[in-house]
């Protein structure tokens, strides 16, 4: 074989063609073979694509928030190549290989693909709030009456016409007459009424109301039962609301507990009557001190001052503050004792009215000894220094007292430290004009120092305005 001089080709890079004429190569000649450059490539590619795209996204306003993203890529490919290589080498030998090579590929790629995607959201909010604020002011204008001495002023008395708020007319129908005895006004200017030997009741009056109601005692009925009263004389109202009654002609003190009908007794013994110290022998009217845990009790017949305290119990005894030997004419005794008052503000004294001595007497709780301001001892008469079985009584911050002189059917005013009384109300005539009482009894004030007087005579409450 002649030596390789660069004109030969290698095999896989040459095929062997055959002449044009058909010749089937049986002469030793190489002229008749074209030797050609040639390839020949199969390719067969497969390709399968799988994509999943997962995507989660948190968003969270006004805070930093982070979202990952993964994608996951499969890619199989697949590449099949065949080469087909045919090398003809002429020789003396002739001599043909056929050589098939097949190669096949297969790339399989996966492809994961991780995203982290952080975001952060920044939400600014504004908010206009707009406040519309309303102020309701509300001015409580309280006003004091400052009440003059009527003693030193000279001009501060009272209306001596009288207009009746409370009678029959203005009461339940079937109300017979109001026989007014003790008469009480509590801290809102109500009135309070006994209504002694007609009905057997305590009329309620309401500030500027025209008809009462009743709030103790049943209506026409007398009697001893605990919702019943027998000639009650007196009516006292705590800062509570519960209601006193003196119930005279059953001998005790009724207490009715603020909005009910049932009486208890908490002083005296029901039905009883005697001078021991836990009776009484027809009570009339009475006092409390200040705090309200105390009252004092004319004992009219034992003709003394009974002390108990509000919480005691019927039968319970009671103290002797005053009086007790029923002497009209000395100080050291009490002579059928009816009205009295206590204001422990002005005075450490009960003032107490003699009725049976026609006298004013003022007395220590406890004392042996007290001291006549007002009235004869032991004379009635109807001038300016004389008194005529005297009953209600009141005094007042300057220490002027007032009394109802029932024996000559007026009103008397004697300032502190005088003896000599100033008429106020009533002409000294029992009659019923407007002008004129008729056996009147108790005596109030309310915060305007308008007078309120028991007319029992003419079955009526009049109210006396103060000037």
């Amino acid at each position: 074989m002649p030596t390789d001089d660069g004109s030969f080709l290698s095999l896989e890079l040459c095929h062997i063609q055959s002449y044009p004429n058909g010749n089937n190569n049986t002469d030793n000649s190489t002229s008749g073979v074209d030797i050609e450059q040639a390839t020949s490539s199969i390719t067969t590619t497969a390709t399968e694509t799988t994509a999943t795209t997962s995507t989660t996204t948190i968003a969270t306003t006004a805070t930093p928030t982070t979202t990952t993203t993964t994608t996951t890529t499969n890619t199989t490919t697949i590449t099949t190549t065949t080469t087909t290589t045919t090398t003809t080498t002429t020789t003396i030998t002739t001599t043909t290989t056929t050589s098939t090579t097949t190669t096949t590929t297969t790339t399989s790629t996966t492809t994961t693909t991780t995203t982290t995607t952080t975001t952060t959201t920044t939400t600014t909010i504004t908010t206009t709030t707009t406040t519309t604020t309303t102020t309701t002011t509300t001015t409580t204008t309280t006003t004091t009456t400052t009440i003059g001495n009527p003693c030193l002023s000279g001009n501060l008395l009272w209306n001596t016409m009288g207009t009746t708020v409370l009678s029959a007319a203005t009461a339940p129908s079937g109300t017979l007459p109001i026989r007014a005895s003790g008469v009480f006004i509590d801290s809102n200017d109500n009135l309070y009424a006994v209504d002694e030997d007609s009905n057997y009741v305590v009329w309620q009056l309401l500030k500027n109301a025209v008809s009462p109601t009743v709030v103790a005692g049943t209506l026409g009925s007398s009697g001893a039962s605990s919702t019943q009263l027998n000639y009650p004389n007196d009516v006292y109202v705590d800062k509570s609301g519960n209601i006193y009654v003196t119930d005279s002609t059953n001998q005790r003190i009724q207490k009715f507990s603020s909005g009910s009908s049932i009486g208890t007794t908490i002083a005296g013994v029901t039905g009883s009557a005697s001078s021991q110290l836990n009776e009484f022998n027809t009570p009339r009217y009475f006092t409390f001190d200040s705090t309200e845990t105390n009252m004092y009790i004319a004992d009219l017949s034992c003709h003394r001052i009974m002390g108990y305290p509000t919480s005691s119990t019927g039968g319970t005894n009671g103290v002797r503050e005053a009086g007790g030997t029923g002497q009209y004419n000395q100080n050291t005794s009490l002579d059928g004792p009816w009205g009295i008052h206590y204001l422990p503000s002005i005075s450490t004294d009960l003032f107490i009215t003699n009725n049976g001595a026609n006298s004013v007497i003022r007395w220590t709780p406890g004392a042996s000894i007290g001291t006549f301001v007002a009235g004869v001892p032991g004379t009635s008469g109807s001038d300016a220094t004389h008194l005529n079985s005297p009953m209600g009584i009141k005094i007042d911050s300057f220490m002027n007292i007032y009394v109802v002189d029932n024996g000559n059917n007026r009103i008397q005013l004697f300032c502190a430290n005088s003896n000599t009384g100033i008429t106020i109300a009533g002409d000294g005539t029992a009659n019923s004009g407007a002008t004129q009482l008729s056996d009147p009894r108790g005596i109030a004030f309310d915060s305007a120092m308008n007078m309120y007087i028991g007319d029992q005579g003419n079955n009526r409450v009049q109210k006396f305005m103060k000037l």
